[in-house]
């Protein structure tokens, strides 16, 4: 069992035809993804050969999901066209969409966001700056590595992809139902709230790791949702401990101003709901072995 990506998945990737969305088409074929097709206008009716597996390029996302019966796009396309080519996603009905580009301007991805929530939210977005998601063993649509950990019954969700990778080979014995990386940008389509529901109604996640970091209160506002909606038990880790007051630390939404948006502040918010909370990466995953453990 996994959420929003399954064994069962089409993925098509937009922008399949660049080098990063040809490296990462590759990386995810490799890990068992049933990659069907890429959408690039100029390229529509050739084919990319990859390792012996010929896929077909499309002209639209909407083609692609006529032709191929496609559930989840995945986006490697530049910053500038990221904001038409999400549109173009939601205005194919397609259940998800994955936007692994970094350094997306915030008024477009406001725009696609506000897009969606006008469509009736049809489309699942997560990203953009994010690793993608991965449910081990069954699919991977993104970049995140896949042979680093295996299936399993924790559920991982994370603004941070590095910390993602290694929260994912920390726990490599014990392994994952999904694996989501939402992104660090100030605007975000899926939120640690949405993942946290989400893991909460899947009937093989026994547990959840929560990462979260400086900046906002994100962590502050999946602290009340736990609290309200959450049975199964949380385990956090806030990255930034040592991060000084003021300063933008690795994403554009981790910025802290006075005593708001913390770590200690978010750690705070986060055990007074009962959710143990690591200072590092490594106490947290034993925090989390503790509880499986008990299992």
């Amino acid at each position: 069992m996994a959420i929003w990506l399954t064994k069962d998945s089409k993925v098509i990737v937009q922008g399949m035809t660049g080098s990063e969305g040809s490296k990462h088409t590759r990386r995810m074929l490799a890990a068992g993804t049933n990659v069907v097709g890429g959408v690039n206008p100029r390229k529509a009716g050739t084919t990319v050969d990859f390792d012996g597996t010929e896929l077909p390029v499309f002209a639209s996302v909407a083609d692609a999901m006529k032709d191929t019966g496609a559930d989840v796009t995945v986006i490697f396309v530049p910053p500038q066209f990221t904001k038409a080519a999400v549109v173009e996603a939601i205005d194919a009905g397609i259940d998800l969409a994955v936007v692994i580009t970094e350094g997306v301007p915030v008024h477009d991805t406001a725009a696609f966001w506000a897009y969606n929530r006008a469509q009736g939210e049809r489309t699942r977005i997560i990203g953009p700056n994010c690793p993608g998601i991965a449910s081990p063993g069954a699919s991977n649509a993104g970049i995140i590595p896949a042979d680093i950990t295996g299936s399993g019954r924790i559920g991982l969700v994370s603004k941070s992809g590095t910390l993602t990778y290694q929260m994912m080979y920390e726990l490599r014995d014990i392994g994952f139902s999904t694996c989501v990386g939402i992104g660090g940008d100030p605007i975000i389509g899926t939120t640690h709230i949405d993942a946290l529901a989400a893991f909460e109604a899947d009937p093989e996640t026994d547990a959840i790791v929560m990462i979260g970091e400086i900046g906002g209160d994100a962590e502050e506002r999946a602290a009340e949702f736990i609290k309200a909606n959450v049975t199964k038990p949380v385990v956090g880790y806030i990255a930034g401990f040592t991060a000084p007051p003021g300063k933008t630390m690795g994403h554009a939404g981790a910025i802290i101003s006075g005593s708001a948006g913390t770590a200690d502040a978010k750690k705070a918010a986060l055990e007074a709901v009962g959710v143990k909370v690591g200072k590092t990466p490594t106490e947290t995953a034993n925090l989390m072995r503790e509880i499986m453990s008990g299992r």
